[in-house]
């Protein structure tokens, strides 16, 4: 074995956040040996939802899944079929359709909760630490880290690795440039039981997703794998006014406020409004710059979200966070590193490039489906493609 493979193995590592990053993470050094503690502020795995779901991508999050050995048990989660995409105008006309046996490659769709499901059931017993909130880092000496948690707990680290998403608490310690308001907000809601309940607008969708698109606003719905349609309305907005549709209470005030933002929009898609739950939840969407720079920070670093959080209109966010899992967990085994800060440079060198181009190319695509002409300009990069 080498030095590096020592050093690491014999590393107490934490991780803060357990989304797929930090979880993947936790999974690849766990099979190699390496001493893991997730932390994650979540009071327990049960605490909240997880949102709607997610297309793995063969050279990303199923490469991660493959090498954690995992790929047998995603496959019977997942769901080729939902890789059907359609896309409608403002007027409710269908004028574009992408099935599942239209790709090349293989994108099956996995529900967020059983993708974090399936992560978790992997790791060693008593890793995740719930219902720990991090209120401040600091170095102990040239090589530890000490994590106070509320509650005055104290957790000391040889490797601290955030994958903590938008609000990371571990970012301001590598870069003081956080991340930048998009300009687009979107507003999630669901309905439970599509099939049954509203058979109309389920068909929408089909078994993946459907988009309508059009003057700058978007409403967008898909299927999960539990039954639930998934409602996402988005529009512009500046961010103060995003904020302030964040901070309301009142979800029926945030309904009317949809359907006259939405007033002259077919009735079946204004359907998906009326008939959501009643909770909807605001969702400003922020993204992190292109181009990075971070400090030389000893034995700590960044995946995920907390590192290059982007706009999900390309469907690259939890992938990218799951092959960052990999090819971090990869450089820290590299025989050719000899200690563990040179593997994590390098790391984050490969990995700021990497995402530089995929950032912009996810700017460039919210500005195609969020635009006062959309979708024409959405189904002219589709004929190129």
């Amino acid at each position: 074995m080498s030095e590096t493979r020592s050093l690491i193995s014999d590393c107490r590592v934490v991780i803060v956040g357990s989304g797929p990053a930090g979880l993947t993470i936790a999974r690849l050094l766990q099979m190699r040996g390496v001493e893991v503690m997730v932390l994650e502020r979540d009071p327990s795995r049960f605490a909240r939802g997880q949102g709607g779901s997610l297309d793995l991508h063969l050279e990303s999050g199923q490469r991660a899944l493959a090498v954690a050995g995992l790929t047998e048990q995603f496959l019977r989660r997942s769901r080729p079929e939902g890789q059907l995409s359609r896309v409608f105008d403002s007027h409710g006309v269908l004028r574009f359709e992408f099935r599942a046996e239209d790709d090349e490659t293989s994108r099956p769709e996995i529900d967020r909760a059983a993708l974090r499901d399936l992560l978790i059931e992997t790791l060693a017993p008593g890793s995740i630490r719930w219902d720990t909130r991090i209120s401040s880092i600091t170095r102990c000496d040239e090589e530890q880290w000490e994590l106070s948690c509320q509650g005055g707990k104290r957790i000391r680290a040889d490797l601290v690795i955030g994958a903590d998403g938008l609000h990371s608490v571990i970012r301001p310690i590598v870069t003081d440039i956080g991340a930048i308001y998009s300009g687009v907000t979107f507003i999630q809601s669901w309905i439970d039981d599509a099939e049954q309940k509203h058979p109309r607008l389920a068909a929408l969708a089909g078994p993946g997703n459907a988009m309508a698109l059009g003057n700058n606003k978007a409403l967008m719905i898909q299927h999960n794998g539990d039954g639930r349609l998934c409602v996402y309305a988005a529009l512009r907005a500046k961010e103060k006014i995003a904020h302030d549709i964040a901070g309301w209470r009142d979800n029926e005030r945030t309904r009317a406020f949809l359907l006259q933002s939405f007033d002259r929009w077919p009735q079946t898609w204004r359907d998906l409004l009326v008939n959501s739950a009643a909770i909807f939840q605001p969702w400003p969407l922020y993204c992190a710059p292109a181009l990075q720079r971070w400090r030389k920070t000893t034995n700590l670093t960044l995946i995920g979200d907390a590192a290059h959080v982007m706009p999900h209109f390309t469907g690259k966010g939890a992938n990218m966070a799951m092959l960052d899992a990999l090819e971090l967990t990869e450089y820290l085994f590299d025989a050719r590193f000899q200690t563990i800060d040179a593997a994590l440079r390098a790391f984050e060198t490969h990995m700021l490039s990497r995402m530089e181009p995929l950032i912009r190319d996810t700017l460039a695509s919210q500005d195609l489906m969020l635009a006062p002409t959309a979708p024409e300009g959405l189904l002219a990069a589709l004929c190129r493609d």
